[in-house]
């Protein structure tokens, strides 16, 4: 029986990441839109327009990746998550949870 890493069966492993990705993108947007919703009721400020957009961008950053990362788990054989990737992701979820507190208090 050989044990090198070209005879390994990769399960579901790769579905469920996948999914992973897809539940993470959507708690992501439900953050985004809840953000959105709450700068809009604001006065219509320069700051709380400029907010608005710096939240639709990380969203649309954090989609961007997230999408390329699920299409490359739908090959046989996905490969690892680039280093680039994964701290754009840690940057998007942070920069987004920071305006989400920010646009609250």
């Amino acid at each position: 029986m050989s044990t090198s890493g070209s005879d390994r069966d990769a399960g579901l492993q790769p579905e469920r990441t996948r999914l992973a990705w897809r539940r993470t993108t959507l708690a992501s947007s439900v953050v985004a839109v809840l953000a959105l919703r709450q700068a809009l009721r604001g006065t219509g400020a320069p700051v709380e327009l400029a907010g608005v957009a710096a939240i639709a961008l990380i969203w649309l950053a954090f989609l961007w990746v997230a999408h390329r990362r699920i299409r490359a788990l739908a090959a046989d054989r996905p490969g690892d998550l680039e280093p680039r990737a994964a701290l754009a992701v840690v940057a998007c979820t942070v920069a987004l949870a920071a305006f989400a507190i920010t646009v609250v208090f």
